[in-house]
């Protein structure tokens, strides 16, 4: 049994959070909590040059919302729900790090051939991470 487990969440694929959480409420010992995490990528500078970003737009406390929502985090006490920006597969390996996650839950679909050469953040969570890793097909 797991005391702490991450859950990551693109919240393009909402529909994994479910089958996700259903694996790690079995994997969840007593006491023990799950974060599910987003991560949001940096806008890069050349783009961020044409965009009219403003500080009070509040863009992750928006995606928390949404998150929790999704997770109906609201019911259940266990369920924390965070947002940070970076790079996915490294952010996810470094949030469970400094945590003290020990285990990460992912969702995978089955590899392809552009899988295989441009990678997924699966496979690059799996390769990073200090704790183990269970991946969900979908």
């Amino acid at each position: 049994m797991y005391r702490h487990i991450l859950i990551p969440v693109a919240l393009d694929h909402e529909a994994l959070i479910a089958p996700k959480q259903k694996v790690a409420r079995r994997l969840l010992e007593d006491g023990g909590r799950i974060t599910l995490l987003t991560v949001l990528e940096n806008i890069p500078g050349f783009v961020s040059e044409f965009v009219d970003l403003k500080i009070d737009n509040h863009l992750a406390e928006k995606v928390a919302e949404k998150l929790r929502a999704a997770a109906d985090a609201d019911a259940d006490e266990r369920i924390i729900c965070k947002v940070v920006t970076g790079k996915p597969g490294v952010q996810i390996a470094a949030y469970a790090a400094e945590n003290s996650v020990d285990l990460i839950i992912v969702g995978s679909h089955h590899p392809s051939a552009q899988d295989y050469f441009l990678g997924s953040t699966a496979s690059r969570v799996v390769r990073r991470a200090d704790c183990s890793v269970f991946v969900v097909r979908d």
